[in-house]
């Protein structure tokens, strides 16, 4: 299969240039050309527009940073919806608003026949890095093996969850936990240093315990030591997969007060000057720093 990479950035980078390690032929656009140096070196082609890339592959595969990226790109002037044909499918790893991912998948079908399967990821930078990310999927059976080989250099669990939409409601609910987790850290880490607790040995102490979990281990030692690393992922996401669970929940009618307390303190932080920033700043927002 030959493959089309839209939106080569923090996690589109190291997934293509694990496609391209692994033997396939890949195309690629980005909104800022400048940014496709790194997997041009590693063998990508740039195509010169979205319609050029779609034209000459069988996937094409996007990673992009909200939903009104993903209906820009899909549905503006020049987009994929006017270059496809039925036969291609187009596989979107962006985190996206499960109801509106329902809706662009069926325009795109009435627009030019191409399916559609929302492929949301979970692991951060290091597990694009690494290969190792888990891939939650929405979508037809049939479509989802049919990527199944595409998915394999980039993941170390693809999960399907149900028909198109179900794999980024399946990304909300891993966003409500990482999101309340990482609250729950930066105020925990707050109240150890006003203890006078070595806040920088908590991850080391926890570990293996109940209390244990991938944001502790990584994002700890960052809070314990109140940096303001070059962020690796940005709190700006963070609220906005929040404030996407909040309106799940109003659409299912299903209570989120934790994803709400939470979202609400993210924007609060975000306010001051952080949404740019790591998610380990958040216990600036405890410490009035």
């Amino acid at each position: 299969m030959k493959l089309g990479f839209i939106g080569i950035g923090l996690m589109g980078q190291p997934m293509t240039q694990r496609l391209l390690l692994a033997g396939f032929e890949v195309r690629v656009w980005n909104r800022s050309p400048d940014k496709l140096a790194a997997v041009k070196a590693a063998g990508a082609i740039e195509a010169a527009s979205i319609a050029e890339l779609v034209e000459q592959v069988d996937l094409v595969l996007l990673c992009l940073a909200n939903t009104a990226v993903v209906e820009e790109v899909v549905f503006g002037a020049g987009g994929v919806a006017g270059h496809g044909r039925p036969g291609q499918l187009l596989v979107d790893f962006s985190s996206s608003d499960p109801q509106a991912t329902r809706a662009f998948a069926a325009r795109l079908q009435a627009a030019c026949g191409m399916g559609w399967v929302d492929s949301p990821v979970s692991g951060g930078v290091a597990g694009a890095e690494a290969g190792t990310l888990a891939i939650m999927c929405g979508g037809e059976a049939a479509d989802i093996e049919r990527i199944r080989p595409v998915l394999v250099p980039l993941s170390q669990r693809v999960t399907h969850m149900g028909p198109i939409g179900a794999g980024q409601v399946t990304k909300v609910c891993n966003q409500m936990i990482v999101g309340c987790n990482l609250m729950v850290l930066a105020e925990m880490m707050a109240l150890a240093k006003a203890c006078g607790v070595a806040a920088d040995r908590i991850p080391e102490a926890l570990a293996g315990g109940f209390a244990d979990s991938k944001p502790l281990q990584l994002t700890g030692p960052l809070m314990a030591a109140e940096s303001d690393p070059d962020p690796k992922w940005h709190v700006r996401t963070l609220l906005k997969d929040l404030d996407m669970a909040v309106a799940q929940s109003q659409r299912a009618g299903s209570a989120t007060p934790m994803s709400g307390l939470a979202a609400q303190l993210m924007r609060q932080h975000g306010g001051q000057g952080y949404l740019e920033r790591d998610p380990a700043t958040l216990i600036r927002l405890y410490k009035g720093a």
